[in-house]
């Protein structure tokens, strides 16, 4: 007999996808690697 239903394992792998972006993307923004990264609003001086 089965004790977990398929639904919650969809949802747990979707959650843990969903956090791991989010972590990625945080630490893309925030991290070291934000030294490479370009502010478009700065290149046009009006």
């Amino acid at each position: 007999m089965e004790s977990t239903s398929p639904a919650l394992s969809v949802s747990i792998a979707v959650l843990t996808a969903l956090l791991g972006l989010t972590g990625f993307g945080i630490y893309t923004a925030f991290g070291p690697p934000s030294r490479q990264l370009d502010d478009p609003f700065d290149d046009h001086d009006d």
